[in-house]
């Protein structure tokens, strides 16, 4: 990627370069108040440091490392120490390809990628048993890429503004994490093992974190792309009912997860890339892993997109329904009975995948008529072309073909995360709300006059209140109102904040889903001769 011309602000706000894989640095502190801070887990004392006016632990270890024989394994309580372990420092990231953060290539943020990752980062007010509410991010990246401690996400000014514990994990990715063996050889293997990870992260706040200013009993989960695909998983899992009280599913709308026999498969697939029979599964062990990321990339196996049907027969890296860990889909059969008391939010950005060309060429951008139906001809043959077209041209006036375009291919994701509104509705139980996050970006993408909109990932510096020094006034009002809506959220389970219309819950009657921009407003069934298409497509 050619990255020359680019100023910082123009690709694009801090957590979207890191997508990118650019290297950013940390982001402004206002230091004061240094010093370090004690506090108690079931393993022993942690030291955190004291800066920028709240407590930072970082790496605190929530499992023994997955080394060795634990490979592929769950993952087991960490071991008890003496003393008191300094947890200052963000902690290794998951194996993955190296991200631009990431050891000693990187800006210094973070080590290189490990397998030995399962710590997690806790940023609160103050470790003084206060019961603040907590909101447990689960990180984005597709389940193949990602970390707990990146530059976007740092949860600093969440927990300075709002009055919050933010608690991040690291977790097994990729091959590392989903591949499954279980139903190819006798032995301790597991099912989704990176999401039991992040059920073992969860267990440990559920028992700790009231030593670090949080409340047991007020905890959400949250996550945007792959760590929405996450969020949803936990809202599925029978074992992590107990452990969390709400949630937030962000830019990913899985309705299905791959099975058991996709996964199967896939399992057996990496066997014959790695040369081995199902009688060479103990070899997987000892297997360095770098060659098993080599396997992973090899192919279309990296990762489960967060929306979408998956693949039926040979899906990537993913959690998948395994029967125990996971024993149903998220939402393709309604939403899970365990889950029906927890509130939830669920939305997207207005311009999707308008994030997904951006480091590419740029002709995407520029497209006639004529380009728009060459590159949608293959999704949509003939007549029905057509259709979709002229539905989003009548629903979207003055759209060029370029605007169409990403209309157009991000609709099935907000298509999709309204049926998960619809299934939690349909409960009766606890409300549901939608939004959709509209800030129009009047940056422009490198050689040609597109502004980028809300693309996917955008939302990640608003949320987290993680805006650079050249942010522009009106992404400042919308990380205001959408940092303090989330945190809302957390305090209350209604998303609310001062400045910000009353937000309703989502029914099928009025849709009611908040416009989230430097001015929200409620748009009761945004798009709706969108949603009508699909829903007679269906």
């Amino acid at each position: 990627m050619d990255n020359s011309g680019m100023n910082r602000r123009t690709l694009l706000g801090g957590s979207l370069a890191v997508a990118a894989g650019m290297s950013l640095p940390a982001p402004a502190q206002a230091h004061g108040g240094h010093g370090r801070d004690e506090a108690a887990t079931r393993y022993g004392r942690v030291r955190g440091r004291r800066e920028d006016g709240i407590v930072k632990f970082l790496g605190v270890p929530y499992a023994t490392p997955p080394l060795g024989r634990l490979r592929f394994r769950a993952p087991k309580p960490p071991a008890r120490w003496s003393g008191v372990r300094d947890t200052v420092d963000f902690p290794h990231p998951a194996f993955q390809a190296v991200g631009a953060e990431m050891g000693p290539t990187g800006n210094g943020r973070m080590p290189a990628p490990s397998e030995d990752c399962l710590y997690l980062n806790i940023w609160t007010p103050a470790a003084d048993r206060k019961r603040r509410p907590v909101m447990f991010y689960n990180h984005g990246g597709g389940y193949m890429i990602g970390s707990g401690s990146a530059t976007g996400q740092d949860g600093t000014h969440l927990a300075q503004r709002h009055d919050v514990v933010v608690v991040e994990s690291n977790h097994r990715l990729g091959l590392l994490g989903y591949l499954f063996l279980g139903d190819l050889a006798p032995g301790d293997h597991a099912a989704n093992q990176g999401m039991l990870d992040i059920l073992a992260a969860l267990r440990w706040t559920g028992e700790n974190i009231e030593n670090f200013g949080g409340d047991p009993d007020n905890i959400m989960v949250w996550g945007e792309s792959g760590g929405g695909a996450k969020t949803a998983a936990v809202y599925t899992m029978p074992k992590a009912a107990r452990l969390f009280h709400k949630a937030s599913i962000e830019s990913a709308a899985p309705l299905r997860f791959p099975t058991r026999d996709g996964a199967t498969a896939r399992a057996g697939r990496t066997l014959e890339l790695l040369g081995l029979t199902r009688k060479d599964i103990p070899q997987l062990y000892d297997i360095p892993a770098a060659r098993l990321l080599e396997v992973q990339q090899s192919e279309a196996a990296n990762g489960v997109a967060p929306w979408g049907e998956p693949d039926p027969v040979l899906p990537g890296f993913g959690a998948f329904v395994d029967g125990q860990v996971i024993p149903r889909h998220p939402f393709a059969d309604g939403a899970a009975p365990f889950s029906a008391g927890k509130p939830l939010m669920v939305g997207t950005c207005r311009d999707e995948t308008v994030f997904f060309s951006l480091f590419g060429p740029p002709d995407v951008f520029r497209i006639d008529a004529a380009g728009l139906r060459s590159r949608l001809s293959g999704t949509y043959p003939g007549a029905e072309l057509e259709r979709i077209i002229g539905t989003f041209r009548a629903s979207r006036p003055g759209a060029t073909p370029a605007h169409l375009y990403f209309a157009i291919t991000t609709s099935p994701i907000w298509r999709d995360a309204i049926k998960i509104a619809e299934a939690k509705a349909a409960q009766h139980a606890a409300p549901v709300y939608m939004y959709q996050l509209a800030y129009p970006d009047p940056t422009v993408v490198p050689g040609t006059d597109f502004p980028l909109g809300s693309p996917h990932a955008s939302d990640i510096p608003l949320k987290f209140a993680t805006l650079g020094d050249d942010a522009l006034p009106g992404q400042r009002a919308t990380a205001r109102n959408m940092s303090a809506l989330w945190a809302g959220f957390a305090h209350t389970g209604r998303p609310g904040a001062s400045r910000v219309p009353r937000w309703p819950a989502y029914t099928p009657t009025d849709r009611s889903t908040m416009w989230i921009d430097a001015r929200c407003r409620i748009v009761d069934d945004p798009d709706r001769a969108e949603r009508l298409y699909w829903q007679r497509r269906a």
